[in-house]
């Protein structure tokens, strides 16, 4: 099963960022110098490691759920599939989005799921799912997004205080209504990237990998490097939905996966995600009115348009995720619809 495998260690020899720890629990403790660490990995790359944030032990069960419908024949996982219309929950199949303007296909499958319809089993709530997600939708997905909740609440009040907005004001746009997780995987041997460069849709991610493949431009360079997973470190950045509401003072950064170097080449790379996102309806605009420090950083960005856009959240995911898709490929202007708050054309 994905994550009990003995994989060779991550090679030596490959362009690596080496990211900021941050323990949980002494975030969660309202340790200063904690709170400090996480803030300046949110404000200059956007990514950091987080330990002792207690859901290991939930991983490795998502993992096997991944792989139960991973397993499933094609045709079956299809009857879920996402669609072509910007729906982000289901079943996505590999080559279902193009990775960059030439229109070249990502290699990543992977089944989406809505805490709604977790949090709501057995009534549905946006759609239905696999017969293996639905199994495991009580005992095994619904208390990692229960944990999972918890823990990305807390770096949201966090930043919340150090944007110097209202108590609750970030919580109250993350109510429930917004997607959850995805264990996808790749083809190991295939060169190109599997997910191409982008920034993340919503808020916060919450990633669990066990192989490399996960690779950041670091601000002011052109290249790309690695991101080594740690045993016991979750991965977590910020998205496009928080550097709009901060004015831009949280980065919402470029990222990709590829391949997994050296000789983890040979395995199948698994990931799993927790994906925090504003509710449907919340307009997406930086929150000047509620923090002088937001107005501020506001007041200087260059793109207004990116911070004022008027469009709510609903309709930002769906645009970026419709304009992704292989079917709806019209050109590069299709592709370069479906960019976020941070892209470089080159950056594929």
């Amino acid at each position: 099963m994905p994550g009990l495998i003995d994989f060779p260690p991550f090679p030596d020899d490959v362009p690596t960022h080496p990211l900021l720890v941050v323990d949980y629990q002494l975030l969660k403790a309202g340790d200063q110098n904690e709170i400090d660490t996480l803030w300046k990995a949110a404000t200059e790359l956007g990514f950091w490691y987080l330990k002792n944030h207690g859901v290991d032990g939930d991983v490795q069960e998502m993992f096997d759920m991944g792989a139960e419908t991973m397993a499933l024949p094609l045709e079956e996982k299809m009857r879920f599939e996402q669609g072509d219309d910007g729906m982000s929950f289901g079943y996505k199949a590999a080559g279902a989005n193009a990775t960059d303007e030439k229109g070249n296909l990502d290699t990543v499958e992977f089944i989406n799921v809505a805490k709604d319809d977790a949090l709501a089993y057995p009534n549905v709530v946006h759609r239905t799912y696999p017969p293996t997600v639905d199994a495991r939708m009580e005992n095994t997905i619904r208390p990692f997004i229960q944990k999972s909740l918890e823990v990305n609440s807390t770096l949201l009040d966090i930043f919340n205080d150090r944007l110097g907005l209202p108590k609750g004001t970030l919580a109250k746009k993350h109510l429930l209504g917004s997607p959850v997780e995805n264990p996808p995987k790749h083809d190991a041997n295939e060169p190109k990237a599997a997910i191409g460069a982008h920034t993340d849709f919503g808020s916060l991610s919450f990633l669990h990998n066990r192989l490399g493949g996960l690779q950041v431009m670091v601000p002011g360079t052109e290249s790309w490097q690695y991101v080594k997973p740690i045993p016991g470190h979750a991965i977590c950045n910020l998205g496009d939905a928080m550097s709009i509401f901060s004015g831009g003072i949280l980065r919402s950064n470029l990222h990709r996966v590829v391949p997994p170097p050296g000789a983890q080449s040979q395995y199948e790379r698994w990931s799993l995600v927790f994906f925090t996102r504003p509710g449907y309806s919340q307009l997406l605009e930086a929150l000047t009115e509620g923090s002088p420090m937001i107005a501020e950083a506001a007041s200087k960005v260059a793109d207004k348009s990116i911070y004022f856009s008027g469009q709510t959240s609903k309709e930002w995911f769906f645009r970026r995720i419709k304009n992704q898709r292989t079917k709806n490929q019209k050109g590069p202007e299709t592709w370069r619809a479906s960019r976020g708050t941070e892209h470089r054309p080159e950056a594929a």
